[in-house]
């Protein structure tokens, strides 16, 4: 298994890898296999479950997620009934076997829906999809505008866990320039409500590399959010992709790279002096928090069930998911198609990404190499029957620049802060072709 130095000398910042494979290089799966065989083998009592709510108030000017900014009333009733019809079908394909070891409602916003439609949504994934909520870990997206008591009232009576409300920046004038238009106030009020809530866990997101953002600013962001004491936050540098609100607009600086990349390692320093721990590049959590409780769960290894327009699901040896666009008149089209479906076409998978062996290796290191703790090198051997490197010897270069260590297997702070470039580096020719030739809608 090789790759090339392709993008190791340009920008720090090429793509974050959140899964493997990426999206864009899912296919028509043709003929479309039955659910229940792409299942039958598969390991199916540590499943994770994943509901797609694929509705907002607004788009922001970054987001490139499949979501659709004020829905009609009338078609999120429909993406509801129809979300349940998925989950009955899917719940047969998987049989009574199935278990949940943990779960999360993504999207989108999901506390765009309302109360009673959330308890509709908690229905559907405990009575119909079989999930134990409350019993297993459960994080749930919101945001400033939709955390509202009623709503957060419902996470709780169902056992959520986790609360990740998307805040980006503190300041009213760089949420305005990142095409998300808030109120600090009403930021601070959705804060104060999850806290009444007594939900466990806290996440708050902030981007960095806002027009107009310095360090002054971005330590204010900072400050407003450790005043909260948050147990994790999440810290994303700006992308500007295409079909985005920001897309649209002129965008490019000189010094981009640079900015993004002190302002980086300005968080890193204040959260660290904070007493919070870096998991990756991204995420830190306070230091006092233990990892999260409940059944084992491990994204290299166990399956994940996606219920919903936009949602993926992973087994051994496919990705699959329903079609993708960020275009609104795009996303409008695959969202009426979902829900005029014939329910037995749920039975199905649609799109999706065959997974070789060589790919499966891949995906296994990758999802470790980009966590602070690297790769396990044993529990690799015990899975794949070697050790990585002789699988991935290109790692020693990582090495050789100072961005790991143990031959390749744990990236450094120099590494980690580049793990937008490490890992599109690292995505295999056959992904990185798929990618290329797939055209943004």
């Amino acid at each position: 298994m090789t790759s090339t130095d392709t993008g190791l000398d340009g920008s720090p910042y090429q793509q974050y890898l959140y899964a493997y494979p990426h999206k864009t290089s899912y296919r028509p799966l043709r003929p479309r296999p039955l659910l229940a065989d792409v299942w039958r083998a598969e390991a199916r009592d540590a499943l994770f479950l994943y509901v797609h709510v694929p509705f907002c108030e607004m788009r922001c000017g970054f987001c490139n997620l499949f979501t659709r900014a004020n829905a009609p009333a009338e078609q999120v009733t429909g993406y509801l009934r129809q979300l349940r019809r998925q989950a009955e079908r899917v719940a047969d394909a998987l049989g009574a076997d199935a278990g949940y070891a943990r779960a999360a409602f993504g999207g989108g916003t999901p506390t765009y829906l309302s109360a009673d439609e959330l308890a509709e949504l908690f229905d559907i994934a405990t009575i119909t999809a079989g999930a134990r909520l409350p019993g297993v870990p459960l994080s749930v997206e919101t945001s400033p505008a939709t955390a509202t008591p009623d709503r957060l009232a419902v996470l709780a009576a169902h056992g959520t866990t986790r609360v990740s409300i998307g805040v980006q920046s503190f300041l009213d004038a760089e949420a305005r320039a990142a095409g998300r238009p808030q109120r600090r106030t009403e930021v601070e009020a959705a804060l104060a409500a999850i806290r009444d809530a007594r939900i466990p866990v806290l996440n708050i997101d902030l981007i960095y590399g806002i027009d107009g953002q310095t360090a002054d600013t971005w330590r204010e962001s900072l400050d407003a959010a450790l005043a909260w004491r948050p147990e994790e936050l999440y810290l994303y540098p700006l992308y500007v992709r295409p079909l985005t609100g920001l897309g649209r607009r002129a965008h490019g600086r000189a010094d981009w790279d640079a900015q993004r990349l002190a302002l980086y390692e300005q968080a890193v320093a204040t959260l660290g002096a904070a007493g919070y721990r870096q998991e990756s590049m991204r995420q830190f959590r306070r230091a006092d928090v233990p990892a999260p409780d409940g059944p084992d769960y491990c994204c290299q290894d166990d399956g994940m069930v996606g219920l919903g327009c936009g949602a993926r699901s992973y087994t051994t040896s496919l990705h699959y998911s329903f079609d993708y666009a960020v275009g609104v008149s795009q996303v409008r089209a695959v969202l009426d198609d979902y829900v005029a479906r014939p329910a037995d076409d749920f039975r199905h998978a649609e799109f999706g990404f065959t997974l070789d062996g060589a790919e499966q290796r891949r995906r296994w290191l990758l999802k470790s190499l980009l966590r602070v703790d690297g790769v396990d090198a044993a529990a690799y051997r015990a899975r794949f029957g070697r050790p990585p490197g002789e699988d991935f010897p290109e790692l020693g270069r990582l090495v050789d620049r100072g961005w790991a260590t143990h031959g390749g297997l744990r990236l450094t702070p120099a590494g980690l802060a580049r793990s937008d470039a490490v890992g599109p580096w690292l995505t295999s020719a056959r992904v990185r072709d798929a990618m290329t030739g797939y055209v943004p809608r």
